[in-house]
């Protein structure tokens, strides 16, 4: 019963089966042939029989030489028409009536093959009379009275061999076929499944990936595809492998980190008491900075064990967040290059994390930023928004050189969509998860030669709350 169930046996039985049926095609053909040929044949003998009549002087011969001729002719009388004469050629008492009469002349293939079949199927003794055309032109027609059961036996004799012989042909081919799958699909197959188990075990061995080989065109596509299923799992695997030594040992750095962090805010504390009134302009800044790196120091050690922490959601002035921002990016500008533009209504909030909404902006500002002064040119970067029935949308545009092709198609994926040389990507898939985290969406708009655009969606407070 398992073998049946194996891709090898159900091949091996229709094989066997289909063979079966193209031999049955052939079968009742050649058995409604034969029958034709064994009839054609009493025919020709009763001729040959005749012709000893027709060669007697007188037309007449001896009743035991009559008999022998019938019986060599397996018939039981001879009927012939010659020059528009039915003549009673040879004849014996007939045992009973004759029961059906069968015209070989113009008789139409199914109609043999129904009258082969009848004969094989029913079990009477009847007597038939047969007519069909005389050979060599002896004639008009010939008509013969004979017995039926000796054609049946003929026939079932004939079909037993046919029957023999039909499964001889269907074991060889079947045998024939047989190897054949198995060599040219049930062995590539399973070839392909001992290398998936082996795979299973241990995913992260780049050596057990399955090298393409076979010559069937649907299997080889089959191996190419699992091995580049493999080849793309196990590269996420050694990412993930890594990503998570990465995040062990940024959790240790940020320890550290903020330890530094804070003993520097305390430090930064006493500029705030400095009677220089550039220092006294810049300490608040420095000390929020501070706390923000203090911040995001915490932030990551919890990442490390958790995501992202969710929001703390209370109303947030949009356009103070981002020209705090756009401050703190400025003492980052090299040599004031690049003009930044806040273009928010003064009445505009969100319902939002202000610490994470900072990340967020901080984030697309700096890396526009960055994109403008690589190219040694002036550009501007310009954050807009405005309030809609949904929620409120906020824009991020930049003149500069624009994303290339790669960093568009990993855009929102770490350490795959770093757009400058040498960059991780982290900062867009953080600035992505963040607005995520508000119910919100970060999407790139347009990215050209001329500039880039990007769009953040955020609900409104009721949209949130409900």
């Amino acid at each position: 019963m398992r073998f049946i169930n194996t891709l090898t046996g159900r091949f091996l039985a229709l094989t066997i089966i289909f063979v079966m049926i193209a031999e049955i095609m052939i079968f009742v053909p050649s058995v409604a042939r034969f029958r034709v040929d064994y009839l054609q044949e009493r025919l020709e003998l009763s001729q040959v029989a005749s012709l000893v009549l027709l060669a007697s002087p007188d037309a007449m011969v001896d009743p035991e030489l009559e008999r022998e001729l019938l019986d060599n002719a397996e018939v039981l009388n001879v009927v012939m028409r010659r020059n528009a004469i039915r003549e009673l050629m040879l004849a014996s008492p007939m045992p009973e009536p004759v029961m059906e009469t069968f015209d070989l002349r113009d008789a139409s293939p199914w109609r043999l093959m129904w009258d082969a079949m009848r004969v094989l199927v029913t079990n009477e003794d009847r007597v038939i009379r047969v007519i069909g055309m005389p050979v060599k032109g002896a004639g008009v027609l010939i008509e013969a009275t004979l017995r039926e059961p000796p054609l049946r036996s003929a026939l079932i004799d004939y079909g037993l061999n046919i029957l023999w012989l039909s499964l001889f042909i269907s074991a060889v081919t079947a045998a024939l076929l047989f190897l054949a799958v198995r060599r040219l699909m049930v062995k590539p197959i399973r070839r392909v499944v001992r290398h998936m188990m082996r795979y299973r075990n241990d995913p992260e061995d780049a050596r057990l990936i399955i090298q393409p080989r076979s010559s069937v065109i649907e299997l080889r596509e089959a191996e190419m595809s699992l091995a580049d299923l493999q080849t793309q799992l196990t590269g996420s695997l050694r990412q993930k492998e890594r990503l998570a030594g990465l995040g062990g040992a940024v959790s240790r750095i940020s320890h550290d980190l903020r330890n530094m962090l804070t003993t520097a805010t305390l430090l930064a504390d006493r500029l705030e008491r400095s009677q220089d009134p550039a220092v006294a302009r810049t300490s608040p800044k420095l000390i929020n900075s501070l706390n923000r790196a203090i911040t995001l120091c915490e932030s990551t050690l919890v990442f490390g064990k958790a995501e992202e922490p969710a929001p703390v959601l209370r109303p947030v002035h949009l356009k103070m967040l981002i020209e705090d921002v756009m401050d703190g990016d400025r003492l980052r500008s090299e040599d004031g290059a690049v003009m930044l533009n806040c273009e928010v209504p003064d009445d505009l909030e969100v319902a939002g994390d202000s610490e994470q909404l900072y990340r967020v902006f901080s984030n697309l500002i700096r890396n526009a930023r960055q994109a403008i002064e690589a190219t040694g040119r002036n550009g501007d970067i310009t954050v807009s928004a405005q309030a809609g029935v949904g929620g409120v949308t906020i824009d991020v545009r930049d003149t500069g050189p624009g994303l290339p092709a790669k960093a568009q198609e990993f855009l929102f994926k770490p350490f795959q969509g770093g757009a400058r040389r040498g960059g991780t990507g982290l900062g867009l898939a953080i600035a992505s998860e963040l607005v995520k985290g508000h119910g919100g969406q970060l999407t790139l708009i347009e990215s050209t030669s001329s500039g880039t655009h990007f769009e953040i969606t955020l609900p409104n407070g009721e949209a949130l709350e409900g």
